[in-house]
């Protein structure tokens, strides 16, 4: 199994049925539902209770942070909704960078939204089964039903996807003066623009075209953005290993 994919035995289908879902396997339902014309972004969170999150990397990052985005609105206060990350010991930099982020640009209330585990799936498994029971005492409080999440509060702006062109992606506003559940859904965005302009033709065409993507914020997000993206580049998370070095498609502006 790679970084941040879910197994192709049926192992993802059982958890998802169970609530649970791989950031991998949200992807597949969001491809699903941009198929049927629907609102893609959101098809996995109205339909989970909890998350387990392996370690992967622009992409991984991208839908960890809209998970962060929809957890921390103030209307979805109080919600439970059990968030682990995990993985074995060489996932240990991934994680504890992608935290050092989070914390450097959301602070300590969006770090408060999860749990990461390292190298302890036994762990893992008794952490998600006492947020379980979380979950269902709370529905069971509210009458409220246990397969779909009719009380989490999901915004337009996080149901509409992501149109990474130069212009959306430098106009992209990464400040700390946008409450935390906002800037968490920008700083998606700008993940989401990065994964475009690696691995999906329009952008790759894109970068062709015009040169890197330009990312503009506040310099107290825009040191700790570069440090994650320039970490993701050592570990090889931007590209497989091998063959040409990785050339970003991106430039941090400070």
């Amino acid at each position: 199994m790679g970084p941040g994919e879910a197994r192709e035995d049926g192992t993802a289908d059982r958890l998802a049925s169970r609530g649970v879902f791989f950031p991998s396997f949200a992807r597949s339902h969001k491809r699903a539902a941009a198929h049927r014309g629907g609102a893609t972004p959101s098809i996995a969170s109205i339909t989970t209770i909890a998350s387990i999150i392996f370690p992967g990397g622009a992409g991984t990052a991208e839908e960890f942070l809209y998970l962060l985005g929809i957890l921390m609105h103030p209307d979805n206060t109080g919600l439970p909704f059990p968030v682990v990350l995990t993985g074995p010991k060489s996932a240990a930099p991934y994680l504890e960078q992608l935290h050092a982020f989070v914390g450097a640009t959301l602070g300590e209330a969006a770090q408060r939204h999860y749990q990461i585990i390292i190298d302890n799936p036994a762990e893992v498994a008794r952490q998600m089964t006492q947020g379980l029971k979380e979950v269902k005492l709370f529905r069971r409080e509210r009458n409220d039903a246990f397969h779909f999440n009719w009380l989490l509060r999901i915004e337009e702006s996080f149901q509409r996807p992501f149109d990474p062109t130069h212009a959306n992606m430098a106009s992209l506003q990464l400040s700390h003066a946008l409450p935390p559940h906002e800037l968490a859904a920008n700083l998606r965005r700008a993940f989401s623009g990065i994964v475009a302009g690696n691995v999906k033709d329009k952008g790759i065409r894109l970068i062709e075209q015009h040169g890197p993507y330009e990312i503009h914020g506040d310099p107290e997000i825009m040191a700790p953005l570069d440090k994650l993206l320039n970490a993701f580049v050592e570990q090889h998370r931007m590209k497989l290993p091998g063959g040409a070095a990785y050339v970003p498609c991106y430039r941090v502006v400070r």
